[in-house]
């Protein structure tokens, strides 16, 4: 634009530019009135909208903090299913260990067997076990624990000397096993009573 055009045209002048724009913000509001009660009735709409944005504001955060709990809950909820699912899976293959050790245990006839098919047995007992150890299954073989009913079923009783082995775990029967910390078979075991006890 060249000067010549500037003089035709002199630039709006800045306040002439705001007091537009206020009567067109006004004209939109349905305020017309003098300046005070302009200003009077922009603070009641800006607080009118302040309270509006709170009420909004403590909605959607209100809402998030619905959702992550939902989610966590979730999360939590998938998690034991998929540990807790394998359960009847591992609780069908724990004899399938019993038949192992059995197995193991008369030393007699394992020893007559052949050398390498004891080691691949062995072996094969082995993967297993760690498998499902890897899977979350625990063995439970107390021994000097104190007999606990949660974890220990009671297959005998055994008269003991000593007050101090009194209801204490002498010799495992049977392994049990938990699952993920919960108990999905307890240990059969025998159990001390001391003799004084025994009617």
């Amino acid at each position: 634009m060249t000067k010549k055009d500037d003089k035709n045209n002199p630039p709006i002048d800045k306040t002439e530019e705001n007091t537009y724009i206020d009567d067109v913000l006004f004209e939109e509001t349905g305020i017309s009135a003098g300046t005070e009660e302009k200003i009077k009735g922009l603070k009641e709409k800006l607080k009118k909208c302040l309270a509006e944005r709170k009420e909004y504001l403590d909605g959607w955060q209100r809402a998030k903090a619905d959702f992550l709990n939902f989610k966590k809950g979730e999360e939590k909820s998938k998690e034991d299913f998929i540990k807790f699912a394998k359960e009847g899976l591992v609780s069908e293959l724990i004899p399938i260990l019993d038949s192992f050790v059995m197995a193991f245990s008369n030393k007699e006839d394992w020893e007559k067997a052949d050398k390498n098919w004891r080691v691949g047995i062995e072996y094969i007992y082995s993967q297993l076990l760690a498998t499902l150890r890897a899977n979350g299954l625990e063995e439970i073989s107390p021994k000097q624990e104190s007999f606990d009913p949660f974890k220990h079923d009671c297959d005998e009783i055994v008269p003991v000397p000593e007050e101090k082995m009194d209801d204490m775990v002498l010799e495992t029967t049977r392994n049990g096993y938990s699952l993920n910390g919960k108990i999905v078979r307890a240990a059969k075991v025998k159990v001390g009573k001391f003799q004084s006890k025994i009617s």
